[in-house]
């Protein structure tokens, strides 16, 4: 059997199980991206011990890219998201990927930006069974973007780089402006968003997107963190606290409104009051 009958074969596979619009010619389908974190490997060793190697999950749609069977806790100065799955393989650089909704459970403020361009990004800690790290910057709220091999991107008429509409074909119809062209040869075409994105355009599984080309492209101002966020409350975002046992001391010395602790540590009574007097939620890693 050739290869081109093979990928005549998958394709048709992949029309069938994707609905009608799969591989439609000037088409593409849409991925949601949940809250989630890139880890260097520095940052697992940290976070899941010396050694440790993520486990992958699940295949994602970009070759090579997996959900991990690893989760952590993520925590700004308000609160904490935990069970946030972690995607491998292991990066250059730790960043973590939230929605706007989600910011505003954690309390920080979180920029829209590319995937990679953390300079200048929102500060917050991850908390993994081993250990914690702080992040002086590492957060955004990813900006839609679609990703394309070298042959996809002539097809579409695009060039690495470019910024185009995009209309989704939804029950909720909307259009996308400023979305990001990324081209490389080991992409997979699919167009990724967000959960509040997804969720206001109300996209499902089979639901696809098309570059719009009758109007021109806005230009978006990516948003940034205000200076004196960064400088006046990096030092006051609370971390994991790693002690086997914690004490009314600690509790009183904590800065932050959140102690996230492991599974089994010690807590004593004294510092569940100081706790309670002082506003400051205990929160168990799971």
């Amino acid at each position: 059997m050739n290869d081109q009958l093979i990928s005549s074969i998958v394709d048709e596979v992949l029309a069938k199980i994707h609905g009608a619009h799969y591989n439609s010619p000037g088409k593409f389908s849409i991925g949601i991206s949940a809250r989630h974190v890139h880890l260097s490997e520095e940052h697992v060793h940290l976070l899941f011990g010396e050694g440790y190697e993520l486990k992958p999950k699940s295949p994602l749609s970009q070759p090579g890219q997996f959900a991990a069977e690893e989760q952590v806790t993520i925590v700004g100065n308000k609160g904490s998201i935990h069970q946030v799955r972690v995607l491998g393989p292991a990066r250059k650089l730790t960043q973590v990927e939230v929605s706007a909704t989600d910011a505003r459970q954690l309390g920080i403020q979180v920029p829209l930006r590319f995937s990679g361009d953390t300079a200048g990004s929102a500060p917050i800690t991850i908390v993994g069974p081993k250990g914690s790290i702080y992040l002086q910057e590492g957060c955004i709220i990813a900006a839609a973007h679609i990703h394309m091999s070298v042959e996809d991107a002539h097809s579409f008429g695009v060039t690495d780089g470019q910024f185009v509409n995009v209309r989704v074909l939804s029950q909720r119809p909307l259009i996308f402006n400023h979305v990001k062209i990324r081209v490389s040869e080991r992409f997979k075409l699919e167009m990724h968003v967000d959960t509040d994105e997804g969720n206001a355009a109300m996209i499902s599984v089979n639901d696809v997107g098309e570059i719009v080309t009758d109007e021109p492209v806005q230009q978006m101002p990516m948003l940034q963190p205000t200076p004196s966020y960064t400088q006046t409350h990096a030092n006051s975002i609370p971390t994991g606290f790693n002690k086997k046992l914690v004490t009314e001391k600690d509790v009183a010395d904590w800065t932050g409104t959140e102690m996230v602790v492991n599974p089994k540590t010690i807590i004593t009574a004294l510092a569940y009051d100081q706790a309670r007097k002082r506003g400051i939620k205990i929160v168990r890693q799971k």
